[in-house]
């Protein structure tokens, strides 16, 4: 009897663990069960039938997969990618870091206030620099302290003038990879040692009285005298809407309008890439000094130009103020709630800087998967041609996606991180968009407490209206 006495012991200690997880075990294959069936609709939806389509839902507390199909096939991510490189720079930069922007001068002051050489800014890759977004950033607030400074050091005249020193990344500043459709449109903005109101201006427009007549260009905001724009814009048809597009190269100062801006729109007009900031910079700066009677003898310029001429900025400099951008943690918070792919571009940049290289994109892009790996995520899982998603050639899996995504939660900048996710659906999860790509990452607690970190991601699909049904699979999880 012994040896069935130990038995019936074992059986009911067996039991009892059971009946504890068994609410947790048929939960989960509950879930992956409605996840797999709104899945399986999906892929058999016409929109669906020359798409690639990933899933993959993990559980946040244990990362263990709830359901995943796909999840190790490499897609285009749109802007889900900005949670990797946001991700990324949380860790590597800190979410206390700051840009540094220095404002100096070379030569010398006279007795009559006459400086005898020039007024330089030096960038450190700031990409808030004159943005709107934040009142100490304002445009009106730096040139504000610029010229107090300026005005503090005695100087009435100056004999040279303005220089940007745009050196500190280099003259490449748009990523391999992004289409020209994009390039020359606020939201394909380059990126460089010197940002200027987030590298943008804008374009207003008013549309003709009939369906092919010309549009008016009515004016730019700032005025920007230095870019001519040549107008080949259409009057498109009442509903239409916004299909204009810019067509502006990388230090350019010629640019092509075209496509059509739709009758009875409520839009005012476009926004820009600029296609050099730094100049801009340095433009807006000398222009409040002429304002203020405070003469440049000549034109701004930028480090870039002057190498055109085989000249370079004097190294030595005295100071006369530095600009601190906002922290990491608001800048992400901006980058992902409006996908702001310039702020990506910067991140990436300014993450291979600091750690000693040359700030490129192709070098932050392999910062980036060097330090994922390190983590246990597999490079070939990470194939990244930018920090934002804007290029058609990323390539991530939706696996290694969620492997970042999980990993984040443990870390004590966490709560900015998330804060920074757009709500979706009912969700919190960044999404993602590009020419026929449509894709969601991010997290999800359902009603009774259970957490999830999701990535889904459908390319190549055909129509309208996908989001709809990518939601109808989350929607399993609620």
């Amino acid at each position: 009897m012994r040896p069935l006495r130990i038995h019936i012991m074992f059986s009911k200690k067996a039991l009892y663990l059971l009946l504890i997880a068994l609410p947790q075990i048929l939960n989960a294959q509950t879930t992956a069960q409605k996840l797999e069936r709104a899945y399986q609709v999906l892929q058999k939806d016409e929109q669906a039938k020359y798409a690639i389509t990933s899933l993959c839902v993990l559980d946040a507390n244990t990362g263990k997969v709830i359901f995943a199909n796909n999840e190790n096939i490499g897609l285009a991510t749109a802007s889900t990618l900005k949670t990797i490189t946001s991700a990324t720079a949380f860790y590597t930069l800190g979410k206390d870091f700051r840009y540094e922007t220095k404002l100096s001068y070379t030569g010398k002051i006279t007795a009559d206030g006459v400086l005898q050489g020039d007024i330089i800014i030096t960038g450190s890759g700031d990409p808030s620099l004159a943005s709107w977004r934040y009142e100490q950033t304002k445009e009106n607030n730096i040139l504000s302290q610029w010229v107090a400074a300026i005005k503090a050091a005695g100087i009435k005249k100056i004999d040279g003038s303005v220089i940007s020193d745009d050196s500190t990344f280099g003259t490449s500043t748009i990523p391999t990879g992004w289409i020209w459709q994009d390039i020359g449109n606020y939201y394909g903005a380059g990126a460089g040692s010197i940002c200027w109101r987030e590298n943008q201006f804008d374009v207003q427009l008013r549309a003709g009285n009939s369906t092919g007549s010309e549009v008016e260009i009515v004016k730019t905001v700032p005025n920007t005298p230095y870019i001519q724009l040549v107008n080949e814009l259409k009057t498109g048809a009442s509903g239409t809407g916004d299909n204009a597009y810019a067509f502006l190269a990388p230090y350019s100062n010629v640019g092509y309008l075209r496509g059509t801006w739709g009758m009875g729109i409520k839009k005012n007009g476009i926004s820009l890439a600029l296609p050099d900031a730094a100049f801009d910079a340095a433009y807006r700066l000398q222009d409040t000094l002429k304002r203020l009677n405070i003469e440049c003898a000549k034109q701004p310029s930028s480090a870039r130009l002057l190498a055109l001429s085989k000249q370079s900025i004097v190294q030595q400099q005295q100071p006369l103020l530095s600009i601190f951008s906002p922290t990491l943690s608001e800048l992400v918070y901006w980058f992902n709630k409006k996908s702001i792919n310039l702020y990506g571009e910067q991140l990436l940049k300014t993450m291979a800087y600091k750690q000693g290289k040359e700030g490129s994109t192709a070098n932050g892009a392999k910062t980036v998967i060097n330090f994922w790996a390190g983590k246990g995520v597999d490079k070939n899982a990470l194939n990244m041609i930018d920090g934002s998603g804007l290029s058609p050639g990323n390539r991530v899996t939706t696996m290694a996606m969620a492997s970042v995504l999980f990993q984040a939660q443990k870390e004590p900048w966490f709560p900015d991180y998330i804060k920074s996710f757009p709500d979706y659906n009912g969700m919190t999860i960044k999404s993602g968009n590009i020419n026929d790509v449509t894709a969601y990452a991010g997290y999800y607690t359902d009603k009774n407490g259970n957490k999830y970190v999701l990535v889904i991601n459908i390319n190549n699909y055909s129509g309208s209206g996908i989001s709809r049904k990518l939601f109808q699979v989350l929607d399993a999880l609620k």
